[in-house]
This record gives C-alpha cells, structure tokens and sequence, in this order.
C-alpha cells in the first residue's frame, strides 16, 4: 500500500468565512499566502496546491516564492495546454526542482471555464486541450529523460535537435497530478499521472472509477503506477455544532447571481457537473458528514467534510479505505483549518493508519 499523503491549498485570490458578505473576505496578499503556508507546513502537510484562474495570482511566480520562504513542501503547480511552450516548461520545472532541492509537482489541467480560456487567448476547444496536454507531458518527460537532443513529432508541435539543462532533481522527474472526471482525464492519468484526485463523490462510486483507471492504466503497463487521491474541504470543530455553524455561515450569504454563474459558467466540466449531480440527487449530505452545500457557490472541490475530529477522520478513513492514499484540502480560514487538521484529524488517521504515513 502506498504512503498517505496530504496536501493544502493557497487560495491567492483571497480568503473568507462567508461567501458573498464583504465583511468576511480578505484580499490575496503575500502576508496572506506566508500565514497559509507557515500553517500548512507545520500542520506536516506534504503538498501545497496552488491555483490558477483569472482571479488567481499566477501559480509559477508564486510557487517559487513559496518554495522559498518555507522548508519542506512542495508546491504543486499547473501545467496547462497551450499556455507554455513544452521545452520552455521542461527547463522552467526542472531549474524550479533543482533550485528548491526536489519541492515541486505538477499538476496537470485543462481548464474548467471555457470563456476563461478563451479570454486568456487559448483557441483548443477541451477536447483538443486534452490531447495536446498529452503531446505536450509526453515532451517534458521525453525532455528529461533522453540522452542527447530530442526529435519530436505530433499533431501539436514539431521539435529538431531540442535539449534542457538542468535535468531534474527528482528523478526521473515530479511527480504527476491530475484532477478530472471526463474520460479524456482518466485516459491523460492512465498514460501519465502519478495521482488522479478525485472531487468528492461517495466512497462506492471512488473505489468503482479507481479499479476502472487503474484497469485503463494496464493498458500502458501502469496499473501499479497510478495512485489516487480526493480533493475535499474541511470544516472540522472540536464541538460538531460549531462546525456546521460554520459550514452555513460560509453559504449563508451567497447572492442568486454566484449561485447562477456556478450553474453556467462551468457546465462543460464533467468533474463539476457531477458534484452538482449528487448535490441535487442527494441534497446538502452525501454521507452524515459529507456535505454537498459549498458546491451552490464554489466551482470544483465544493463538497466538504464536516465534523467533530474523529466524525471527520472517520469520513475521510472511508476513502482511504476505498483506495486513496492523497489528500488535497483546504477549508476556511485556510490558516487556521490548515492548524486545526494538523492538530485534531491528522493524528487520529495516524493512529488508525500506522506504517501508512508518508516520511
């Protein structure tokens, strides 16, 4: 079985206990992204997601300034289709995994908001962003691992006698993640990744899709090479009163036109139009603790664990047990929940996981 793992999130856009009341948010600062990161490293956490999207700050500037003003985790950054060249995203990750001593993984995105991408001057409708994030993977790792210049042909891009220094320092390079669930995802994660983070869904339905990618997988020799994970929120209170307070607090509110903009402006993405499923065929609790309701007004990880520390644990030890070893979090305020986990969840999972903690 593999480690555990557990990563955080820096919201660089800004963070909040309540969604659409103005007294509640606080803006993306460097002070803000130093309080997470301080809180996630010390709460022992291995990974740190850091979005990208137009109300984000940009992920790569960022993930290195991160990287060093802290110590031991790794910043885990976006390789989006069509945003950089392939041979300049090969030096660019291999100088930030040489320059941060191995603190770095990439995570693999084709874009959630179709006018987003589109406003950001990418023209590939998604299924083409998929294929061409398939093109542009297969040249970072050829890039890294083939000795001597690199002759490479595909539909995308055409490269003659292409060489980087330096090569990685993890070898033979980072590690992979991706988060998705249309087919395409799946296929890019059974040919590529070292993790495909699942958003939340019901413990039955993770363990179905981990033994259909992971039979995907056989197909390229991998089924043993993929690992997977889920990316949740937290909302975890010594008292369970208080955390449910604070789960409705964080929707209670939200304006219709953020409830409306979730429905429309995302709904080319399978991940997101399932999230949105459950929510409706099941309402605001897909488990006694697992709740569907920041989902009417975050796109992506919207489905949260809420709880007392071991009410949580327990959530979570149910998708450990249908296959998961990662575990990409975040909950609000992100350094104090980041504190919170660390303190209270992270060691009961310990004691209920021993020999499956990651070094």
């Amino acid at each position: 079985m593999r480690p555990l793992e557990f990563g955080w999130y820096l919201p660089t856009h800004g963070d909040t206990t309540a969604y659409g009341l103005m007294d509640a948010q606080i803006p993306g600062s460097p002070e803000l992204c130093d309080r997470v990161v301080q809180a996630a490293e010390a709460a022992g956490f291995e990974y740190l997601l850091i979005p990208v999207g137009s109300v984000c700050w940009e992920a790569w500037i960022t993930g290195a300034f991160m990287a060093a003003r802290s110590s031991s985790i790794k910043p885990l950054i976006a390789a989006r289709p069509g945003y950089i060249n392939p041979v300049l995203l090969a030096k660019m990750i291999s100088t930030f995994d040489q320059m941060s001593g191995g603190r770095i993984c990439i995570n693999l995105i084709a874009g959630q908001n179709e006018s987003e991408v589109e406003g950001e001057g990418v023209r590939y409708p998604k299924e083409e962003r998929y294929a061409l994030m398939e093109e542009e993977v297969s040249i970072l790792k050829a890039l890294w691992t083939t000795r001597g210049p690199l002759n490479f042909e595909g539909k995308f891009h055409k490269l003659s006698g292409a060489h980087i220094r330096p090569r990685p320092h993890q070898q033979p390079f980072p590690k992979f993640y991706l988060g998705g669930g249309s087919r395409q995802a799946w296929e890019l994660s059974a040919k590529h990744s070292d993790v495909h983070l699942f958003w939340g869904d019901l413990p039955e339905k993770i363990a179905s899709n981990i033994a259909e990618i992971r039979e995907m997988a056989r197909a390229h020799g991998r089924e043993n090479d993929v690992g997977f994970g889920m990316r949740l929120q937290v909302i975890c209170r010594e008292n369970e009163a208080d955390a449910w307070e604070a789960a409705d607090q964080l929707v209670r509110h939200a304006t219709e036109r953020q409830k409306q903009e979730i429905q429309t402006l995302y709904n080319k993405s399978e991940a997101n139009l399932r999230v949105q499923q459950l929510a409706r065929e099941h309402g605001d609790l897909l488990l006694p603790h697992l709740w569907t309701g920041i989902t009417k007004v975050r796109p992506g990880a919207g489905i949260a664990v809420v709880g007392n520390p071991v009410q949580c644990a327990e959530t979570l030890q149910q998708f450990i047990d249908a296959g998961c070893h990662s575990f990409c979090l975040s909950g609000y305020l992100h350094d104090e929940e980041a504190e919170r986990f660390g303190r209270l969840i992270r060691p009961i999972l310990a004691e209920n996981n021993r020999g499956r903690w990651a070094a």
